[in-house]
């Protein structure tokens, strides 16, 4: 089964980098030594130290997997998308047609969105709408709240 392509900006590679580093190299020896320690409290069949830290060994360990293995399906896109059409990378401004509302949206893959962050993904419902639509286009997104209708006032 062929694994799933991960699609990362420049920002979002160094981010999970940074992260299976930090797993690595410190949250590691912290869960070992905590383990160290419950060990030395004596039975460990009753200790609930010890399977804390085994809990949270087992957590990091599968994390690191999982990093590992999105590194390695990695395909980083350009930041600094064309401004013909919406693609991966692209900033968009978006005008809410019932409301007259303004948004402006990172169109980043799925590991990086962040909606908080105005970081939507490709595979989203206004993603997927305005991938690969151009200045002026007026999108309609289907969501659970009804019909949502955008203009695309601007791509950078």
């Amino acid at each position: 089964m062929k694994e799933k392509e991960v699609i990362l900006t420049v920002e979002g590679l160094k981010q999970l980098e940074r992260e299976l580093e930090e797993l690595k190299t410190v949250r590691r020896r912290e869960v070992a030594a905590r383990i160290k320690q419950a060990i030395e409290f004596g039975d460990i069949s009753e200790n609930s130290e010890y399977e804390d830290a085994k809990s949270e060994q087992a957590f990091v360990e599968g994390r690191i997997l999982t990093l590992e293995q999105m590194l390695r399906n990695a395909r980083v896109i350009d930041d600094h998308a064309g401004t013909e059409e919406v693609t991966l990378g692209s900033v968009v401004l978006l005008k809410d047609l019932e409301y007259g509302d303004e948004v402006e949206y990172t169109i980043v893959g799925s590991v990086e969105a962040d909606p908080g962050a105005h970081k939507i993904s490709n595979e989203s419902p206004v993603g997927r709408a305005i991938m690969g639509q151009k200045k002026g286009s007026v999108v309609e997104v289907s969501v659970p709240a009804g019909l949502l209708k955008y203009q695309i006032i601007d791509i950078r």
